[in-house]
C-alpha cells in the first residue's frame, strides 16, 4: 500500500513538472519572437507558489560594449519605485512619526496654499496637485539638474490652484511621489536613498537595489542595463538624453525622487514580492491598508493604494504597477489568488509586455496572440505602399520605409511611427508597451490605394493614395 501511494505520489509530482517545462518553453518562445521583432529587450521572470518557473534575459545591455542582459542584470524601475516610496511612509507611520490623515503642510509648509491635501492623498492619488512635469519644463533650467527641494520651490513660486478638490477624483500625478519622498525625509532625519537602504533593502538583503541618479551622482556599476531610445527615423539605439536637440527632462530632472530611480534586479524584486505576500517587512495589517481599494468623495472607487495599482473582485486580487522613464519600461504583478508573480525588466522604451499571453500561458489555454509574428515581405513589396494618404476632411498621412518597415508621420508632428509586415497589407505597430496599433492597406479598382488606421481594433484615421 505504501508503495502504490508513493507510486502516485511520484506521478503527480512528475506530470507537475513536465506542465513547468511546458510553460517554460512557450514563454520563451513568445518572448523570443517579440526579441527578434524589436517589442523586447530585457528579462522576465515567472513564479508560481513560491517557485520561479520562469527566468530569462533577451538582449544588450550597453549598446557601446555589447554586453548582454543576464538574469542578475540591474534596471531603473521608473514608477516601480512608487510602492518603495510608499513603504517608507507605512514603516514611519508605524513608529508613530507621521500619520496617513497628517496635511501635508505640516511637513512642507511652503505648500500650505493646498491646505487640506493630506499624505493619503498623496498616496491614493486624490490630491488634485498637478503633474511635475507640467511645470519643469517651463520653469527651470535646463543646464542644471534639479532635486525634490527644487521642485518645491518652483510649486511654491507658482501656487497654482489644485486640479480638483481633495479626496474628489482619482488622478495620477507624480508629483504626489516626490512630496512623499521628502517627507520621509524630513520626519526620519536622513537622505531619501539611505532611509530605503537601511530600512527596506538591507533587511529584505535586496543587494542589488538601490537608489541612483545617474547624471548627477554618476559612478561605475557592473552588470548595469542602460536605457535606449530609437534615434528619429531610424533603429539605431540611443540613449534618451541624446534623442533630442534640447536638453533632455531625463537629465535635468535626474535627481528628483519618490516617483522614480529606484534600481534594481529580477530577482532582487521577487524577493520584494515574495516579502510582501508573505508579510516579511509589513505586517499583515499594514499590507491590507496598502492595498485598500478605497472611494472618492463622490462615491467612486479608488484602485490605487500605496504606490500599487490594484484588481480585486471575486475570487481575484491582484497588486502591481507598471514603470516608463529614461528609456526603461517595467511591470510587476502579483496574484494573489493564484499566487503568481510576474516581473518584466526592460532597458528599450518601445518594450512591450505581453500580458494575455503569459497569463493564458500559465493556464496551459490557447494563444490569442498579442503581437502577431513578423513575416518577410521584399523592400519592393513595403514600399508599395508609401506615399501621402489624403481624406475628405483634409487630413493627410505620410507613409515613408526603412528596414523592411514602415513609418507613419504627419506634415505637422514626426511621429516616426515604426511598423512591421504580419501579411502582405497588414502591418503592426512597436509602440510603448505594445499599443495594438495597425496599417491596413486595399488595392482600389481604380488603382489607388486605402488606408485604414486601427488602434485597439477601433478605425482611428483614413486616407487614399492615389495610383502611381
Amino acid at each position: 500500500m505504501k508503495q502504490f501511494t508513493l507510486f502516485f505520489m511520484l506521478l503527480i509530482i512528475s506530470n507537475f513538472a513536465y506542465a513547468q517545462k511546458k510553460q517554460s518553453e512557450r514563454l520563451d518562445s513568445l518572448f523570443t519572437v517579440l526579441y527578434q521583432q524589436n517589442q523586447f529587450n530585457g528579462t522576465a521572470l515567472i513564479a508560481e507558489k513560491g517557485k520561479i518557473i520562469f527566468k530569462k534575459s533577451y538582449g544588450i545591455a550597453n549598446e557601446d560594449t555589447k554586453a548582454p542582459i543576464n538574469e542578475k542584470t540591474i534596471f531603473e524601475l521608473a514608477s516601480c519605485s512608487k510602492q518603495f516610496t510608499a513603504t517608507a511612509i507605512v514603516l514611519l507611520k508605524r513608529e508613530g512619526k507621521l500619520q496617513y490623515t497628517d496635511k501635508i503642510s505640516k511637513y512642507l509648509p511652503e505648500l500650505g496654499f493646498w491646505e487640506n491635501v493630506t499624505i493619503y492623498d498623496l498616496l491614493r492619488h486624490t490630491s488634485g496637485i498637478p503633474d511635475f512635469l507640467k511645470y519643469m519644463p517651463d520653469n527651470w533650467d535646463h543646464n542644471k539638474i534639479a532635486d525634490n527641494n527644487d521642485l518645491i520651490k518652483v510649486l511654491a513660486a507658482k501656487k497654482d490652484t489644485l486640479e480638483f478638490t481633495p479626496k474628489s477624483r482619482h488622478s495620477y500625478s507624480n508629483s504626489n511621489y516626490i512630496l512623499l519622498g521628502s517627507i520621509v525625509e524630513k520626519v526620519s532625519g536622513k537622505k531619501f536613498p539611505d532611509f530605503l537602504s537601511d530600512r527596506v533593502f538591507k533587511p529584505l538583503k535586496m543587494k542589488n537595489t538601490f537608489v541612483y541618479c545617474r547624471h548627477k551622482y554618476p559612478k561605475k556599476i557592473d552588470n548595469f542595463a542602460y536605457g535606449y531610445v530609437w534615434e528619429d527615423g531610424g533603429f539605431k539605439k540611443i540613449l534618451e538624453e541624446n534623442s533630442q536637440r534640447e536638453i533632455s527632462e531625463v537629465y535635468y530632472l535626474d535627481a528628483i525622487l519618490g516617483t522614480s530611480k529606484v534600481h534594481s534586479n529580477a530577482e532582487d524584486l521577487y524577493t520584494w514580492m515574495t516579502s510582501l505576500k508573505n508579510n516579511t517587512l509589513l505586517t499583515k495589517k499594514e499590507f491590507d491598508e496598502m492595498t485598500e481599494i478605497t472611494k472618492t468623495s463622490n462615491g467612486r472607487d479608488v484602485a490605487y493604494g500605496f504606490g500599487l495599482d490594484l484588481r480585486k473582485g471575486e475570487n481575484k486580487f491582484t497588486f502591481g504597477h507598471t514603470g516608463s522613464w529614461d528609456g526603461y519600461s517595467t511591470f510587476m504583478l502579483h496574484d494573489v489568488v493564484k499566487d503568481r508573480t510576474f516581473i518584466i525588466l526592460q532597458n528599450f522604451h518601445f518594450g512591450a509586455v505581453p500580458y494575455t499571453n503569459m497569463f493564458q500561458i500559465m493556464e496551459d489555454k490557447p494563444l490569442q496572440l498579442q503581437y502577431p509574428k513578423k513575416i518577410a515581405l521584399s523592400d519592393d513589396e513595403i514600399a508599395q505602399y508609401t506615399g501621402t494618404y489624403t481624406n475628405e476632411e483634409g487630413e493627410t498621412h505620410i507613409i515613408t520605409s526603412k528596414e523592411k518597415h514602415l513609418l507613419y508621420n504627419t506634415p505637422t508632428v514626426s511621429w516616426n511611427m515604426r511598423f512591421f509586415p504580419y501579411s502582405n497589407h497588414e502591418f503592426r505597430g512597436i509602440r510603448q508597451a505594445g499599443a495594438d496599433a495597425v496599417l491596413n492597406f486595399t488595392k482600389l479598382d481604380n488603382g489607388d490605394i486605402k488606408l485604414e488606421m486601427f488602434q485597439d481594433k477601433q478605425i482611428v484615421g483614413t486616407g487614399v493614395r492615389k495610383g502611381k
